[in-house]
């Protein structure tokens, strides 16, 4: 029984030889079937990966509540009245006391994260840089998934004093001190020096997570006790009223065409995290906190809450679909070579009835004719699945070097086309292989 199959394989081999060009075109379909399936599934895999580290980007289970100034407005003659009571409301602004206060009544939450941001520069060794400062507390590292690469983190003496220390980025390691270890050193921050007690990992940043989630390079920023930035740098909840209604109206004695230049910021806060403990709930918590803050600043909404992780898991559902969609439309590739092979396998069959009739005269069964036929369609099958598999990694990898998009080829993808592939040259090869095994020998023979 081996040595018939070793027998029908070999003539099998022969008869694909024989014909090389035709064998090779009929392989064509498969070859860029399976090449577009991986090239496709990589892609994919590389969107998904690159959602993936924006959700660790942007921490899981997150509500992220930003401050909006407060745009004025003129109202029409018959509202000004209704609006005159509102008009006199007074928001303090998003603010520590806002922390404080969702920390002790919204249930579920986790970890709380104010954050303050200032622009400034850096000065050392006679080098100077523009960088962003930021005013965290030490949830801020979980939050946001940041690890030490070494050194220590804030201390309760360093929030509760407001100390002159910072944890810098590894870019800023790199810039400031490229051969000597920072841990115990001091760099300046604007006016202030500040000693450095840890140092960050670094964190790897896609320029597509810079823009769509309009994140900054985190390895370029220094980060302080929030304490020591509203002792040391800026307290916008120091801003009164009075003093707001003074900026505004130098602000508009300057320029009354421009009301974007009567704008002051008086949010003590510049972003306020809140992790909640289970993502069920995560958007009855958000309702929560904004109905909460919005009577803390007197029905004044100058406030956005944003649920992060949401968008980018909607977004993964509409890549998945995407992806679903390219991998259909890259299947019906390995279906058209499928009925390719047939179709040549069919013609093959006409071809060669005289040497069919010539092998069951001489005692061939009819299992070896389709033995013999169904190993030419395997062997077109599955050496074309064979150069699909390469030529659909080097397209992966063509793409993510000439296109910057992030592709992943996985093991499972490439056994899924060319199991597939090595499928279609079985399935299509059945039909030509029992037409060629029904033939009569006497009729084959005398066949011209």
């Amino acid at each position: 029984m081996n040595q018939k199959l070793l027998m029908n394989f070999v003539i099998a081999v022969e008869a694909v030889m024989a014909n090389r060009m035709r064998s090779i075109l009929t392989g064509l379909g498969i070859i860029f079937g399976v090449a577009a399936v991986i090239a496709m599934l990589a892609i994919g895999n590389g969107a998904q990966q690159e959602i993936l580290e924006q959700i660790k980007l942007v921490g899981v289970n997150n509500i992220v509540i930003k401050p909006v100034v407060k745009q004025s407005e003129e109202k029409l003659e018959e509202e000004e009245e209704e609006e005159a009571s509102k008009a006199e409301r007074f928001s303090p602004g998003l603010s520590t006391a806002d922390r404080e206060a969702i920390a002790d009544i919204v249930p579920g939450v986790q970890v709380l994260s104010p954050e303050i941001t200032l622009d400034t520069y850096i000065i050392n060794n006679g080098i100077r840089r523009s960088a962003k400062l930021v005013g965290v507390e030490p949830g801020y590292f979980e939050v946001f998934n940041f690890e030490l690469e070494r050194g220590d983190m804030f201390s309760a003496y360093h929030l509760q004093h407001g100390e002159p220390v910072c944890v810098i980025g590894k870019s800023i390691k790199t810039k400031f001190f490229p051969t000597e270890d920072p841990i115990g050193k001091y760099i300046k921050c604007g006016n202030n020096w500040l000693k450095v007690i840890g140092i960050l990992k670094e964190r790897l940043i896609s320029t597509n997570s810079i823009s769509n989630l309009g994140i900054r390079d985190y390895n370029m920023d220094v980060y302080i006790p929030i304490q020591s930035m509203l002792i040391r740098y800026k307290n916008r909840g120091l801003i009164t009223k009075e003093l707001l209604r003074k900026a505004n109206s130098r602000g508009g004695s300057n320029n009354n065409n421009n009301s974007n230049d009567r704008v002051v910021n008086y949010h003590q806060l510049d972003r306020l995290v809140v992790q909640v403990a289970e993502t069920e709930k995560i958007n009855a918590t958000a309702d929560v906190i904004s109905r909460m803050l919005q009577r803390r600043h007197y029905d004044v909404v100058d406030f956005e809450i944003e649920i992060p992780e949401l968008l980018l898991k909607q977004q993964q559902r509409t890549n998945d679909i995407f992806n679903y969609v390219l991998g259909a439309i890259a299947g019906i590739s390995l279906l058209v070579g499928g009925i390719g092979i047939m179709n040549i396998m069919l013609a093959s069959v006409l071809e060669r009835i005289k040497e069919i009739g010539l092998r069951l005269s001489l005692g061939a069964k009819k299992l070896d004719i389709i033995s013999q036929f169904l190993f030419e369609a395997m062997m077109i099958s599955v050496t074309g699945g064979l150069i699909g598999v390469v030529l659909g990694v080097a397209i992966a990898l063509l793409v993510s070097a000439v296109a910057d998009i992030p592709t992943v080829v996985t093991f499972t993808s490439i056994i899924l086309s060319f199991g597939v592939a090595a499928g279609v040259g079985l399935i299509f090869g059945i039909a030509p292989a029992k037409k060629a095994a029904s033939q009569d020998p006497i009729q084959s023979l005398r066949y011209e």
